[in-house]
């Protein structure tokens, strides 16, 4: 205990050090759920006496923690009512070049992220991207990563809608006992958006133009070849375990369609005989293929059931890409129960735009790659339950109703009203306008139980609990005076050191729970310094939304990495320039309005 002491840090100190390591190497090294690690974190802060009960547990259910929630209640009432449909549908239209396409789709983007929540709008916006871009004529990639870039810096323009900008209005309410307006971040936010953008379009031959991951999925008799057994073939009466014809090395068996047509979908099991006048369909190397139907002497039917488009409908596709933290990552397919557990079969691969020529179920799987499923009409696919995994191409079915469109608009209007005047809180009039959603039948309530991501509000209320144990123990205070100390108490030094910690972690880990862990240092060091911490806040929030550089750091920076066909790189060669501008207008622009940052 001695050494621990004479180190000027207390037990408690020590343990809030070793967490906070621990969380971060977490969220960094292994595929653990993020709201897994933030409340491990929480148990170690109590269970050791860091933190009492209150401490501990109250950022759970703190006003920020449960706003965040509310808002994707409001959000999902949007999407439902085809709110932002119609909002796409009426904005986007038909620029001319690839200039004015990214003009046209990011600054609609970024005013709507401003409002909902952006990770929301970016899902809806993905499907109509990428079949917008088809009409221009130019790959989606070239359209995706801006849109996840607008989305992000959309967030911080106002402080309703974002995690991070409802984290920070609630932590520095709780340290300063004042509420932030919801236009305090505006005049920042929008400058630093304004020369963002200007920088992308500068520089925007540098956004990658990779194939869509989907068209290699265009022609289906690449890929597939459909088998008629004859009335005279030798092997009729023989089962499919028999015959191995579910454990061929170049090609897997999707289906078997019957003389009298019963359909089996894969898999197939292996005491299914085979019969004359049966059609089988593969999928894998046409050649070898080719080479089996030899072998087996069978022959090409008049009439195939997957091409024909008369009866396309026999048989449905889905598309989807492999989620980051997906089990199915680095393993095959053939050697998992997925296609079981969840009906369908995997019958094409395509990493960056090209198909893979291995046979499907062989492929190892990496995070971004498309998958071409096939399942039966009548089986309908869990998405909701399986976004852990994949992410689905497809967006699910959205009614449009003209009257229900007007009235969850009105509710957003309304709660806007409600806020911005001063004649309720945000959080009541969140909680109203959610109410209201689900009266007024905009979203079901199983709709919106699903839509509320409480991965994310647990974590948020996760780092809540370490942010107060850092300044509990005293280390927000000695890592600001160490800050202060390394740029020798400049309050332009200090900031830009502290943005540039932040921007750096947050591209790695989450921008929410870079926030939580950064705030009370750059608080104690604006106030060690005798500065108002308003504008330093303001800097570390535009700071930690600044992930541009990795397709890690915030959800819909994922979103857009299988639908774009992209690898990692491609956000570096964008990423930085943008990043730079970003970052350099915040703080000159922080700087200007709120020189000489005195309190």
């Amino acid at each position: 205990m001695e050494w621990i002491v004479s180190l000027g840090l207390s037990l408690d100190a020590w343990i809030t050090i070793v967490t906070l390591v621990a969380v971060v190497a977490a969220l960094l090294f292994t595929r653990l759920r993020s709201d897994i690690i933030f409340l491990s974190a929480i148990s170690i802060l109590y269970v050791t006496g860091v933190l009492n009960t209150s401490e501990a547990f109250s950022g759970l259910v703190s006003s920020t923690v449960i706003i965040v929630g509310v808002m994707f209640v409001i959000a999902t009432g949007l999407s439902y009512t085809g709110v932002l449909l119609w909002f796409t549908k009426h904005v986007l239209r038909q620029p001319g070049g690839e200039i004015r396409a990214l003009l046209r789709l990011m600054l609609p983007v970024s005013l709507l992220s401003s409002f909902v929540n952006n990770t929301s709008v970016v899902a809806v916006f993905v499907g109509v991207v990428r079949l917008w871009s088809r009409k221009l004529g130019i790959q989606p990639s070239k359209l995706l990563i801006p849109l996840s870039y607008a989305a992000g810096m959309g967030g911080p323009l106002v402080t309703i809608a974002t995690p991070t900008t409802l984290l920070l209005c609630g932590m520095y309410e709780q340290q300063t006992g004042q509420s932030l307006g919801i236009f305090v971040t505006t005049v920042p936010a929008l400058a630093c958006f304004a020369v963002a953008t200007l920088v992308l379009l500068i520089f925007h031959r540098l956004l990658p133009d990779t194939s869509n991951p989907e068209a290699a999925f265009d022609n289906t008799s690449e890929f597939t070849l459909e088998m008629l057994v004859t009335s005279d073939n030798r092997y009729i009466g023989e089962t499919i375990g028999e015959l191995g014809l579910n454990h061929l090395k170049t090609a897997s068996l999707v289906e078997l369609i019957h003389f009298d047509n019963y359909r089996l979908i894969s898999p197939v099991g292996d005491d299914e005989p085979l019969m004359g006048g049966d059609r089988l369909l593969f999928s894998g190397q046409i050649d070898e293929l080719v080479d089996l139907a030899k072998k087996m002497g069978f022959v090409s039917p008049d009439r195939p059931v997957f091409n024909d488009s008369k009866k396309k409908e026999k048989l449905q596709i889905k598309t989807a890409y492999v989620c980051f933290g997906s089990s199915l990552i680095g393993k095959r397919m053939g050697e998992t129960r997925f296609e079981q557990g969840s009906d369908m079969t995997l019958v094409a691969v395509s990493r960056k735009g090209v198909r893979i020529s291995e046979p499907p179920r062989e492929v190892v799987l990496q995070a971004g790659d498309s998958l071409l499923f096939v399942h039966h009409p009548r089986r309908k696919i869990q998405a909701e339950t399986l976004k852990s995994q994949l992410h689905f191409f497809d967006s699910p079915e959205i009614s449009v109703s003209g009257m229900k469109s007007l009235v969850s608009t009105a509710i957003l209007i309304g709660m806007l009203l409600l806020a911005t005047t001063g004649v309720l809180s945000l959080l009541k009039s969140a909680l109203i306008a959610a109410g209201a959603m689900l009266v007024f039948r905009c979203c079901t309530p199983s709709q919106a139980m699903n839509a509320i991501n409480w991965e994310i509000m647990i974590s948020l209320g996760g780092g809540i609990a370490l942010g107060t144990a850092l300044q509990k123990t005293g280390l927000a205070n000695q890592m600001a005076a160490s800050v202060l100390s390394l740029c020798d108490g400049h309050p332009v030094m200090v900031m830009i050191a502290l943005c540039l910690v932040a921007t750096i972690v947050t591209e790695f880990v989450s921008n929410s729970a870079t926030l939580t862990l950064m705030f009370p240092i750059v608080y104690d060091a604006a106030v060690g310094m005798g500065c108002a911490p308003l504008p330093f806040a303001l800097a570390l929030l535009l700071a930690v939304n600044a992930a541009f550089m990795t397709p890690f750091g915030t959800p819909f920076n994922l979103l857009v990495y299988g639908p774009g066909g992209y690898c990692a790189t491609d956000y570096l060669r964008i990423g930085l320039p943008v990043k730079v501008a970003y970052l350099a207008t915040a703080i000159i622009i922080i700087y200007c309005i709120s020189s000489p940052f005195n309190s």
